[in-house]
């Protein structure tokens, strides 16, 4: 069986004069070099999926007629490489990096803050937000009084994703409380204003974040370095190289003895192993120099 018969044996339904092999393999390519995510064959259903209602709503009618629209359309390239992310997290996730940066990092934070020095943090690929609000109640603390303290003090943090509906949704700071369990119930006491069924971040904390649309495969803007850095699966949809180029422009983007931290399934390796220490499971300090 040839690879267009088996391709087309894998999309039922789908006609092969919409969707077919050299369409999946033309968006991956795109994509790639958009934005440094790959997709492997057994992501061309999702590809279908995610950006069949874009196909329509350009009224291009075929794949092959909206690939030629994305590669002549920045504004559209965007889009479809937006819906092509994936933007599953929840509150707390991963808890021992919490629980690392509350006992050995939010300390020395507190300590500059109250010297009156600045204090930068960055949650990269923060999708809707519950990653960045994890980690600002977090350094806020369960006692509102002083976390209100905490917070009139030169706090900056980068919440940033390619995604923009995922922006737009942790930019309203609302979510089912359901989905708000996760938090530790302190936090959630102190930071979480109840709205019916629903939960929205106090301002203190809301306040304290910067949401920015930034492709990590791209520029960074950023003037000053961060002593935190959250990037947590994330590097999954990335090859090798990609991955390597990344955590070593995080390392030089942190200040020595920074730390950064990533996914559970993802290991700093190359270049940036001579800049980061491991100091725990997916934790890494910047080494000073």
């Amino acid at each position: 069986m040839n690879l267009a018969a088996s391709f087309a044996d894998n999309m039922p339904g789908i006609s092969p004069g919409v969707y077919d092999e050299r369409d999946f393999r033309a968006v991956a390519a795109i994509v790639y070099k958009e934005a440094g995510i790959m997709l492997p064959p057994g992501k061309a259903m999702l590809v279908y999926s995610r950006l069949s209602p874009l196909v329509r709503a350009s009224g291009r009618g075929t794949f092959a007629a909206y690939i030629q629209l994305i590669e002549q359309d920045p504004d559209e390239r965007r889009k479809a490489t937006c819906a092509l992310t994936t933007n599953h997290t929840f509150f707390y996730r991963e808890q021992h990096h919490f629980e690392h940066f509350e006992q050995q990092v939010r300390p020395t934070l507190l300590e500059m803050l109250a010297a009156r020095e600045a204090v930068r943090m960055w949650s990269a690929g923060s999708s809707s937000g519950e990653e960045v609000f994890s980690l600002t109640m977090t350094l806020l603390g369960p006692n509102k009084g002083e976390g209100r303290q905490i917070a009139s003090r030169d706090i900056r943090i980068l919440a940033s994703d390619i995604a923009d509906h995922a922006l737009k949704k942790a930019s309203e700071g609302v979510y089912d409380l359901r989905d708000m369990q996760g938090l530790p119930a302190p936090l959630r006491e102190a930071w979480v204003n109840v709205q019916g069924q629903s939960g929205a971040i106090a301002p203190e904390a809301r306040n304290l974040v910067q949401f920015k649309r930034l492709n990590l495969h791209g520029d960074w803007p950023m003037r000053r370095p961060f002593q935190v850095i959250f990037c947590r699966n994330v590097m999954i949809y990335f090859d090798q190289p990609t991955k390597e180029r990344l955590v070593e422009r995080f390392a030089h983007t942190l200040v020595p003895g920074g730390f950064l931290y990533i996914g559970h399934s993802e290991r700093v390796s190359g270049p940036a192993e001579a800049l980061l220490e491991p100091v725990g499971p997916t934790i890494y300090r910047r080494r000073a120099r």
